[in-house]
Formats: structure tokens, C-alpha cells, sequence
């Protein structure tokens, strides 16, 4: 059989440019990533691993000769750096460990509420409310019951928020100026 048509010119619809105008993407955070990988044997103490999923500061470090299997392996001891749980971890030294983004950032006190909640102000100006007091550990409870009784007697002060996996805590304070 011969068509002298061409079978194209039977195509009536045409997707053109505008039709997909309307499309959007989504994105969290800028794209940053909440760990990034790092070869087990380069890691050391005071450095910092995720361990079952949980951030940890490792605290111990000891390397293993090479075994009948061929690997060295790397047993690492951390401490998590929101609860203070203890966790091991034992990987051959030549893969990838998670290594998870940690951020510091320094606020100005406000408030504290009746619920534990804080107000901060960054340097610029700029305010947020959704952090509470810390707890959980007798060091986070200790550090909440400072802020109130040093808040409570009009001392200004600069808390330190870490943030590492999408978790945020006030980990410290300083004492900026004492009562005037």
C-alpha cells in the first residue's frame, strides 16, 4: 500500500511551550544536604558521625589491622549531641561514613513563656519563636534551669543553637551582660 500523504500531516495537536508554563518545583532547604559522606579511616576524635541515624560526636576511635577478609576496620564510640546516648559503629576503613552538617548559630535571648518556648533575635534583627527550652538530658535541664533563674534576673544573654538533621537545640549560653 501507498500513501502519496504523508502520515504527519494528519497530526493536528502540537505541545508547545506555553502548555507547560505552569509547572513548579519544589526544594527544601536550598538543597543542602543533611550528611555528607566521608571515608570511615579519615575520620577522628572530637569529629563528627551519624550512628543509627542519630548525629554523635565521636569520642573514641580505634582502627583494626587487616583481617583475614582484608579490611581494617574502624570502631567508632560517639556520643549523641542532643540526647548524650552512647553508640557504636564498626565499618571497614575504606567506605563511606555519614557525616552529618552540624550548624552553630548564636541568638540574643527575648523571652521565655509560661510553656518553655523562647523568643531569639539574630544580629540583624531578625526573631523566632519555635525553639523551647532544652530537656531530655540532666546537662539539657541543668542548662534550662540556668536560662530562667539568669533571664529572671535581667541578665542579657547569647544562646548557641545547634543544628544538625533537621533537629534544633540550645545547646549553651554566655553571659552577655550581667544586671544593670
Amino acid at each position: 500500500f501507498f500513501f502519496p500523504i504523508p502520515i504527519l500531516a494528519f497530526c493536528t495537536a502540537r505541545a508547545t511551550m506555553s502548555d507547560h508554563e505552569n509547572e513548579t518545583f519544589e526544594t527544601a532547604a536550598a538543597g543542602a544536604s543533611l550528611t555528607y559522606p566521608q571515608q570511615a579511616g579519615t575520620i577522628r576524635k572530637n569529629a563528627y558521625i551519624v550512628i543509627n541515624g542519630k548525629p554523635c560526636k565521636v569520642a573514641d576511635v580505634s582502627t583494626s589491622k587487616t583481617g583475614k577478609h582484608g579490611h581494617a576496620k574502624c570502631h567508632f564510640v560517639g556520643i549523641d549531641i542532643f540526647t548524650g546516648k552512647k553508640y557504636e559503629d564498626l565499618t571497614p576503613s575504606t567506605h563511606n561514613c555519614d557525616v552529618p552538617n552540624v550548624f552553630r548559630t548564636e541568638y540574643t535571648l527575648i523571652d521565655i513563656n509560661d510553656e518553655g518556648f523562647v523568643s531569639l533575635m539574630l544580629e540583624n534583627g531578625d526573631t523566632r519563636d519555635d525553639l523551647s527550652l532544652p530537656t531530655g538530658t540532666d546537662d539539657a535541664d541543668k542548662l534550662a534551669a540556668e536560662l530562667k533563674v539568669d533571664f529572671d534576673e535581667g541578665k542579657e544573654i547569647l544562646v548557641t543553637v545547634t543544628k544538625a538533621m533537621d533537629f534544633e537545640m540550645i545547646s549553651s549560653k554566655k553571659i552577655v551582660a550581667p544586671k544593670a
